[in-house]
């Protein structure tokens, strides 16, 4: 069966198109189900997007999160108020059972712009989430979700596989407008032989010929595609390994890091003009940050 049929991307707006974000209603036999959520600052956009697919929020009663970083699963807990069930990685469950820690250092971090940018978090009841182990089959109505452990973006990564189809998440990159291919790594959690790994072992599942990325939609050049993303995932760890290992300034290795990245996209023709855009949607200063992370967990032994 060709489960794309039953698929619906919802962009969210997210501020404009800047950024974009998805999520993905999927049809089974008992109703809607969504995977992400996005930010809980784009929840009435995510409500219209289920809408103009005919349904109700209220028909949402299955809610499947890659991982709860806040750009895909911060609006989860809107979901669960109104009687949704969470399915959530294991590593993932006490972040959006408690998000007291995670929503402190997003304030750290955003200040003022959080609640514009990202809205907040609320706890969600033990008895609303369940933790999915890996390949696990969850079954909603005729359609059997297939949960995939995926480390390497975030330790607690899930994709899942409908039939033919793949729901990414992270692991795949962001990729606009069927444009290149852009590793995201923030901070902290940043593993580059645990993501090759998983971008390997989805590659392996044969009868997966559609991915849906969270940040970009639908994609159907799945080898070179992450060929690709694995190139640059160790083209950009290496470029920051002597950094690392000369203790530069963070500072210091934001422009030059930010040069040897647009290089690469303008070499795949992306416009001067469009670099910026690129820029808004994976900043440098985030991934600088995030690979100095992964070198120093390296270092440790962790």
């Amino acid at each position: 069966m060709n489960y794309k049929t039953k698929v619906y991307p919802l962009n969210l707006d997210f501020h404009g198109k800047v950024f974009e974000i998805y999520s993905f209603l999927v049809e089974t036999s008992i109703g809607p189900v969504l995977i992400e959520t996005g930010p809980h600052s784009s929840f009435d956009n995510l409500v219209k997007g289920i809408q103009k697919c005919g349904y109700k929020k209220e028909d949402i009663q299955h809610v499947f999160l890659t991982h709860v970083h806040l750009d895909h699963g911060g609006g989860a807990w809107c979901w669960a108020d109104l009687g949704a069930k969470i399915y959530v990685h294991p590593e993932g469950y006490r972040h959006i059972h408690d998000p007291a820690k995670l929503l402190a250092s997003a304030q750290r971090i955003y200040g003022d712009l959080m609640d514009w940018l990202w809205g907040t978090l609320k706890p969600i009841a033990t008895d609303q989430l369940q933790i999915v182990g890996d390949e696990e089959i969850i079954s909603i109505g005729d359609s059997n979700f297939r949960s995939i452990h995926t480390p390497g973006h975030a330790k607690h990564h899930t994709a899942w596989q409908l039939g033919n189809v793949l729901f990414t998440g992270d692991v795949a990159g962001v990729r606009m407008d069927k444009g290149p291919v852009i590793p995201p790594c923030p901070p902290p959690g940043i593993h580059i032989e645990d993501w090759v790994t998983s971008i390997d072992r989805c590659l392996a599942i044969k009868e997966i010929d559609t991915y849906y990325l969270t940040h970009g939609a639908e994609i159907t050049d799945l080898n070179s595609h992450m060929t690709k993303l694995k190139e640059l995932l160790w083209a950009q760890a290496n470029f920051i390994k002597p950094h690392f290992d000369a203790k530069t300034p963070v500072n210091d290795i934001i422009k030059p890091f930010q040069k040897f990245i647009q290089a690469d996209l303008i070499a795949q023709g992306v416009s001067e003009d469009e670099l910026k855009r690129f820029e808004s949607a994976n900043p440098t200063s985030s991934n600088v940050h995030g690979l100095l992370r992964y070198w120093e967990v390296k270092e440790r032994g962790d």
